[in-house]
């Protein structure tokens, strides 16, 4: 079969993709190392999912210090996103700006908010967004409304965001991707941040993004296809073929264009897996920069208790940004709070050791939960390499202290609420969550490796598209500027690079 493009991967990058240049014409082959996760019982099985981790892969990566760990990646059809909780911000305008922080700079991008706008407006309309952004001061400039209103608080929530409102916080409306009310029959369960979605109803990259490719007719989807490296011209300027590890065999696959959508790590690791003499740093690699930058956000869990149960099913409906850029107090940026999905007690002890059953039930049972995500910072040692066939992630924390700012203050707005006891749990220790940064663009090819389009500047036919472009991580979910830049970078491509038919 002869394809037009070859897309490796099918997170939010390569479905996206896959769908654009499908419906325009284009035949597209797509690789997925992994599989389909069926719609089965355990797909809402709090054992299966965190005590069994059915659905995680089996891997194994190694830190800075050549430890081994488990970076709880998912290889599937839809990648990440058929775990994810399905929220869907668009950065803020100064997202795209030299930033100051407290703990160093965060560059611009080559492009500013006014050049991703209607792309974000194209990426909620894939992803049936619900939201209302009205209430939050940083929200950025918007030329179309959200597709749908907001999923509503249930009650007890609903309650805490006048509790929040009292102290002069602002509670908004979180951008859910998810098929509730006029969109669908989601069901608004306590199953959706953290699993897959057994009847289908979360906008993921497989269900926006893969199946309506493969309703096209113009696309084919190799799953258990595992990339193992990209093959260069003679000149090393355009890429002739990819290997892959399928089913027991070694084959190679050949097209005019090459799209690798792996995710930051894998995308990252499979361009320095590639090197050979006409690029021996690694493909896509001139300027040094593939691998590094690795960004991951500074994360934080918080839990408010109180002596009241809270029986909320769908907890993901309020974000808070009112300390995003600063505030009197503290002059940086300190970053974003937002709603996690409730809480179950078996989630809390599959994941905190030496937590008794019956302890993780009841703080389940009576939490109100948020996570605190802050911007880090690219630094060029925090990266990606490779020891022999295994990925090392070295890692260095940094700009923590507005993220330790951020916490404070949502911890003292939670006891203030009701909740005089609150639980936080820093995630940063190997967190691979939201990964970013490590193929960079930008508009010098000297210190980026793509260009504005996700385009390789060594080698015309080759575009990087996943988190790996961002060359700042900003401190909301990646998952809608990664579509709002495949939809970007595909229009391009049929624009300059294949004819739509």
């Amino acid at each position: 079969m002869e394809y037009d493009a070859i897309i490796i991967g099918s997170g939010v990058g390569g479905s996206i993709t896959a769908r654009k240049l499908a419906e325009a014409g284009v035949r597209v082959l797509v690789l997925e190392r992994g599989d389909f996760i069926p719609r089965e019982a355990d797909n809402w099985s709090v054992d299966a999912v965190f005590f069994q981790k059915k659905y995680k892969a089996r891997d194994t990566w190694l830190d800075k210090n050549g430890r081994p760990f488990d970076p709880g990646m998912y290889y599937n059809v839809g990648g990440a996103t058929k775990f994810y909780g399905a929220a869907l911000f668009r950065l803020r305008e100064r997202d795209f700006e030299e930033l100051q922080h407290h703990g160093g700079l965060s560059p611009a991008w080559p492009l500013s908010y006014n050049d991703f706008e209607p792309y974000y407006v194209k990426a909620e309309a894939l992803f049936r967004v619900h939201g209302d952004d009205s209430a939050d001061k940083t929200a950025p400039r918007r030329s179309a409304p959200y597709p749908y209103p907001p999923v509503p608080s249930e009650k007890i929530v609903a309650r805490l965001a006048e509790k929040l409102s009292e102290q002069g916080i602002i509670a908004s409306a979180m951008p859910n991707g998810v098929n509730s009310g006029a969109a669908g029959s989601c069901i608004l369960c306590n199953t959706c941040d953290g699993f897959p979605c057994k009847i289908g109803q979360k906008n993921d990259a497989e269900t926006c993004g893969m199946n309506p490719a493969l309703a096209t007719g113009r696309v084919d989807l190799k799953t258990n296809a595992l990339a193992r490296r990209l093959l260069l011209s003679a000149d090393g300027k355009r890429i002739e073929a990819v290997e892959v590890e399928h089913r027991g065999e070694t084959v190679r696959y050949s097209a005019p264009l090459f799209i690798v959508s792996c995710n930051a790590v894998n995308s990252s690791a499979l361009l320095l897996r590639s090197a050979n003499s006409a690029a021996p740093n690694g493909v896509a690699n001139s300027s040094g920069v593939v691998g590094r930058h690795y960004m991951v956000h500074n994360q934080t869990a918080l839990m408010g208790l109180s002596h009241r149960v809270n029986p909320t099913r769908f907890q993901k409906t309020l974000a808070i940004n009112d300390w995003y850029f600063g505030d009197d107090k503290f002059g940086w940026p300190m970053g974003h709070m937002q709603m996690l999905g409730k809480l179950q007690g078996g989630m809390l002890t599959a994941n905190v050791k030496y937590l008794p059953g019956f302890i993780g039930n009841e703080m389940a049972r009576h939490g109100m939960d948020w996570i605190a995500l802050s911007e880090d910072l690219p630094d060029p040692n925090n990266r990606v390499t490779l020891d022999g066939d295994t990925i090392k992630l070295s890692v260095t924390l940094n700009n923590m202290e507005g993220h330790l700012q951020l916490v404070k203050r949502m911890k003292k707005a939670l006891q203030r609420s009701g909740y005089p006891i609150v639980v936080t749990k820093s995630l940063v220790a190997h967190a691979t969550g939201h990964q970013c940064g490590t193929v960079r663009m930008g508009s010098d090819p000297a210190a980026s490796a793509l260009d504005q389009y996700c385009r390789s500047w060594d080698h015309s036919n080759l575009f990087v598209i996943d988190a790996s472009f961002f060359p700042s991580s900003a401190a909301v979910n990646p998952a809608l500027t990664i579509a709002a830049q495949a939809i970007r970078a595909s229009e391009h491509i049929l624009a300059t690079d294949l004819k739509a038919g």
